[in-house]
């Protein structure tokens, strides 16, 4: 189907059947999905009942329904010393020592929460399936000194320890590192959703999330013979954010509603150049994060914007146009056909400003996830449930052609309470 370019539909929260219809309770499984992303805005937690595999040659054949979804916001308290140590000017290990636990408990809080609000007892779930919270991740291959060895390395803190002590449920979390171990960048993980969920028979597909980083699964039609294609296309709201904080003073955080952006001009000239740097030119399977486009980064861009004499709303304006353009250059470039339709949600969807530059950037439709049935901010939690259930049934829950991993490999390590 076409989609419909407005971008005004609502989400809603009511329960979601992400894949098939499960008609009754057997061999159903329950777990808890919690996901906190890049922005570092707080923590998402889904309530799901799985069935699957059905087929145990394919990977893909779950089923699973959205119960509940809640989600909690960091205080400013703990969102500040989680910008500390996601700086490596300032970050210290002691800070993510504690913060380490601090994530976890709250965690643990939001999880009792979701299995209330669907109703259960934490004896119903199967399993808690945590990404964590990123404060580093390096994901090209660089010297190990003092050795002739080369490495990738990532960190998500929240201790899986803590979460299964707390809640009293088997808890997974560290998914990325077994995918990094078997050469890969640990990310995106999203296409295993996105391949079973979103994938059409007659269109291609770009199922593009817009958190603090963007990320874009390359889905094409079942005819065509295409492997999934997923990667980071750059920043999303990262560096738009860290721009208003940094013009702000800190009064504010992000850019509500696109308002910003909207009172400015890009310059068109200033993103051009951004775009000649080298992350946006590299080859897929490539991720990035916060240590490349953080504050550091929004600094530059801030210095070159008033050098060339740009009111405050321009260069807010010039930040969101460079995460557009940068979505439209990544299919341009990297889609082995480009997508028919093009289908958005994180944190994104919620500026219009962006979403219109996107839409002036892209040559095709551009609408919210929740078009195909899935509110877009519960997806990645809802994930996390999905790879918790695949990781305690053994299943490979990587897709190299994303991650360039040398092979399927069942990601996650096992905390027991």
């Amino acid at each position: 189907m076409t989609p419909e370019t407005a971008d005004d539909s609502e989400s809603t929260n009511r329960p979601a059947t992400m894949s098939g219809t499960p008609d009754d309770d057997r061999n159903d499984r329950y777990a808890i999905g919690l996901m906190s992303g890049t922005s570092l805005d707080g923590i998402d937690a889904a309530c799901c009942r799985i069935r699957g595999p059905s087929n145990p040659d394919d990977p893909y054949s779950y089923d699973l329904t959205i119960e509940s979804f809640v989600t909690e916001p960091y205080s400013s308290e703990v969102r500040d010393r989680l910008v500390t140590v996601c700086d490596d000017q300032t970050g210290t290990v002691d800070e993510v020592c504690r913060l380490n636990v601090v994530i976890a408990e709250q965690m643990a809080d939001l999880a009792s929460r979701a299995w209330e609000a669907a109703g259960l007892t934490a004896a119903d779930i199967d399993v808690v399936a945590s990404h964590g919270q990123t404060v580093w991740h390096v994901p090209e291959s660089e010297s190990v000194p003092g050795t002739d060895r080369r490495s990738r390395s990532t960190l998500q803190i929240g201790d899986g320890c803590v979460l299964a002590a707390r809640t009293g449920v088997p808890t997974v979390s560290d998914f990325r590192m077994r995918d990094i171990a078997a050469g890969g960048h640990g990310a995106p993980l999203a296409p295993y959703l996105d391949g079973a969920l979103f994938a059409a028979d007659d269109v291609t597909r770009a199922v593009q999330n817009i958190g603090g980083i963007g990320n874009c699964t390359l889905l094409p039609s079942s005819d065509s013979g295409d492997d999934i294609r997923a990667f980071d296309t750059g920043p999303g709201n990262m560096v738009v954010d860290a721009v208003v904080e940094e013009l702000t003073s800190g009064e504010r955080t992000y850019d509500v509603d696109g308002e910003l952006a909207a009172a400015g001009e890009a310059d068109t000239d200033l993103v051009a150049s951004l775009l000649e740097d080298p992350y946006f030119d590299a080859e897929p399977p490539k991720s990035t994060g916060r240590e490349y486009f953080g504050h550091d980064y929004a600094r530059r861009l801030v210095e070159r914007g008033k050098e060339r004499r740009l009111d405050d709303e321009d260069i807010v304006a010039t930040a969101t146009m460079l995460t557009a353009q940068s979505i439209a250059d990544a299919y341009e470039r990297f889609a082995p056909q480009y997508p028919d339709e093009i289908y958005v949600s994180g944190g994104g969807v919620y500026n219009p400003t962006l979403l219109r530059m996107l839409r002036d950037a892209v040559d095709s439709p551009v609408a919210r996830l929740s078009k195909l049935g899935v509110d877009g901010d519960q997806k990645e939690a809802a994930l996390f449930s999905l790879l918790g259930i695949t990781r305690l049934d053994g299943v490979p829950n990587n897709v190299p052609s994303a991650t360039g991993s040398k092979e399927p490999v069942v990601m996650g390590k096992l905390s027991l309470p």
